[in-house]
């Protein structure tokens, strides 16, 4: 299940439109990847809310948190891709087989910041979402 929900997650991302085409990464930047790029950090949670249990007692609800980093060449092209990744996902409802999916909800963001440890410099804009689903 918690496969399912990052591929429609990152398949979603991958759709923002635009030239090039948005990098998508999952969790990882290989060696050699130049900005502007969109690296997706996804961790899954089953919440134990009075609303998220079956009269069985069995979780339902199913959380998954992306933290989103937009990675540019300046602080204005960090932002473009944090433009370009919130278009396709904030409010999106995403098709996963088996479950009812809620639409993406924004958790919040930071401002962009200036990274100069690997030499280069790179811009970092920072956006926090939620998926959240349930049985269909």
């Amino acid at each position: 299940m918690i496969q399912a929900h990052a591929d429609a997650f990152l398949a979603r991302a991958r759709t923002a439109p635009g030239t090039p085409a948005l990098a998508v990464l999952d969790g990882f930047v290989p060696a050699g990847t130049t900005a502007p790029y969109l690296l997706v950090y996804l961790w899954a949670e089953t919440p134990e809310l009075p609303d998220s249990r079956s009269v069985q007692g069995a979780s339902e609800r199913f959380v998954l948190h992306a933290i989103c980093h937009a990675v540019g060449g300046s602080a204005s092209a960090a932002r473009a891709v944090s433009q370009r990744g919130r278009g396709v996902l904030l409010d999106a409802v995403l098709t996963v087989a088996g479950r009812r999916c809620f639409p993406i909800r924004s958790e919040g963001s930071n401002p962009v910041e200036r990274d100069e440890t690997t030499g280069v410099a790179v811009f970092d804009q920072v956006d926090l979402y939620r998926l959240e689903s349930v049985p269909a």
